[in-house]
């Protein structure tokens, strides 16, 4: 398959997903810790993308303070750290995406955060978000299978744990679904409500959820 900047085949779909990138004379930033081989005649250099106030910045959202730039000419292959699926965004604007989504990207990128102010002051996750912004090719990861939402002036209400990345231009809030009864006896929680028209990336499963059901099972140590 062709990107904007890169050809490149996303395997394993969609429970142990791997991207495997072409590089022919260029660079590609990746998640410190994705790289899972590559051709000896690439290089890599580890560095604070952004300077010291971007690699603060990104750990506020929970990513890693370092990003990875790997170049040269070859094969490298990326995978994230849980079992799911990896999607293919070609930028030209901003992208806005949740801890833990971010993969790889174009060196020319910007990668950012995004504080949601008031319409997220429910917090935790979502209250602060990665801003991707500029033109080229973004792989983003999931925990579970993605699943592509396009709202065309329509509304759709997503829960905050199963939420990958959504487009520029969306209205949204995060916010409580439904009474405190319902979040206790329902299992339902923070969700997010978008309106308008773009894309939304949602993951099959939620991490959160994941912890939840084997904790029981974990013994403590002792």
């Amino acid at each position: 398959m062709r990107g904007k900047d890169y050809e490149f085949e996303i395997k394993y779909t969609p429970s142990y997903s791997l991207l495997e990138v072409k590089l022919d004379n260029q660079e590609i930033n990746a998640e410190t810790g994705a790289m899972v081989y590559m051709d000896t005649s690439i290089k890599v250099n580890t560095n604070l993308k952004g300077g010291l106030l971007g690699a603060l910045k990104r750990a506020i959202v929970g990513e890693s303070v370092f990003i990875n730039t790997f170049s040269g000419s070859g094969r490298i292959g990326f995978a994230p750290s849980a079992p799911g699926d990896i999607v293919h965004h070609v930028l030209d604007g901003t992208l806005y995406a949740q801890s833990g989504s971010y993969l790889a990207s174009s060196p020319n990128i910007e990668i950012d955060t995004k504080f949601g102010g008031a319409k997220t002051f429910f917090g935790g996750k979502g209250l602060f978000l990665i801003k991707l912004e500029g033109e080229g090719d973004i792989f983003l990861s999931s925990f579970g299978a993605i699943e592509e939402i396009e709202l065309n002036d329509e509304s759709i209400i997503v829960d905050n744990g199963h939420l990958v990345a959504f487009t520029e231009g969306l209205d949204y809030k995060l916010t409580k679904l439904g009474s405190l009864k319902s979040a206790i006896l329902g299992g339902e929680g923070k969700v997010y409500e978008f309106s308008g028209t773009g894309k939304i990336y949602i993951q099959s499963r939620s991490f959160e959820a994941f912890v939840g059901t084997i904790m029981p099972y974990i013994e403590p140590k002792k």
